[in-house]
């Protein structure tokens, strides 16, 4: 093998353990991030409103789910009352997440956490 070719070997391998090594912490982060919001949260405090359509709705309540932590959802184009809420709100898009009935735009499970106290 040439000089060069080990030398570009090593950049690649060198750019592979930093990109794992990055995604591990994060993951781990991730993880120590979702059991806290699990443990703290209880039935009734985070209320998810979605739309069919918003792609962040469905990543927040993905990850809600993931990491086991408990919350309801509701659609506002299925359920009446999730739309008058989300009117009222006079939010801009959803996700609305409402921590213990104060509303929160977009998803951010840390805010979440720090909300619930």
């Amino acid at each position: 093998m040439t000089t060069s070719r080990r030398s570009l070997l090593g950049l690649v391998l060198l750019v592979l353990a930093v990109s794992g090594g990055s995604q591990w912490v994060y993951g781990r982060h991730e993880a120590k991030l979702g059991e806290a919001l699990a443990a703290k949260a209880m039935p009734g405090d985070i209320r998810l409103l979605s739309s069919e359509t918003c792609g962040y709705c469905s990543i927040a309540s993905a990850w809600l789910k993931q990491h086991r932590v408990p919350y309801e959802e509701c659609v506002v184009e299925h359920d009446a009352t999730c739309a008058a809420t989300f009117q009222a709100l006079q939010a801009p898009g959803t996700p609305v997440i409402l921590v213990r009935g104060q509303p929160q735009l977009g998803f951010d499970p840390a805010r979440i956490l720090g909300a619930l106290g």
